[in-house]
């Protein structure tokens, strides 16, 4: 199982299972906060626990997700999407960069153009651990 915090310890993540490769995405919002995801469905291998807050934009007429962060500290823990699959379930994922890095070092990064093309980019080899150390 993996574990994520945020800075000031009260917003928590948990996924359980193998988390598969992180996605390293250039998108407006992405780029910004600088977040590796983790996915799942919310209530199965994600929970989130603690307080948080969320954001969703506003520019949008209608937003596909919103991302969700401690009000405390500000750390970003997960996107959590709008709209519920066919089958009930939510799409969540969660932010690597909260998790202790020897825990996530070597998840192989995928690399996703949400930015220009919204198309996955050729791998190049890279783990959580060529971004950090």
């Amino acid at each position: 199982m993996l574990t994520g915090t945020c800075h000031c310890g009260a917003a928590h993540w948990t996924l359980e299972g193998d988390p598969g490769p992180a996605t390293a995405c250039n998108c407006t919002l992405c780029r910004r906060y600088g977040t590796l995801w983790a996915y799942d469905y919310e209530g199965e291998r994600i929970r989130i626990s603690g307080p948080t807050a969320a954001y969703a934009r506003a520019d949008k007429p209608e937003p596909m997700l919103e991302i969700v962060f401690c009000p405390t500290c500000g750390c970003v823990l997960c996107w959590r999407a709008l709209r519920l699959y066919p089958e009930g379930r939510r799409r969540i994922a969660v932010n690597l960069r909260l998790a202790d890095p020897g825990a996530v070092a070597d998840i192989q990064i995928d690399h996703f153009d949400g930015l220009d093309t919204f198309k996955d980019l050729p791998a190049d080899g890279q783990c959580v651990k060529d971004l950090w150390f």
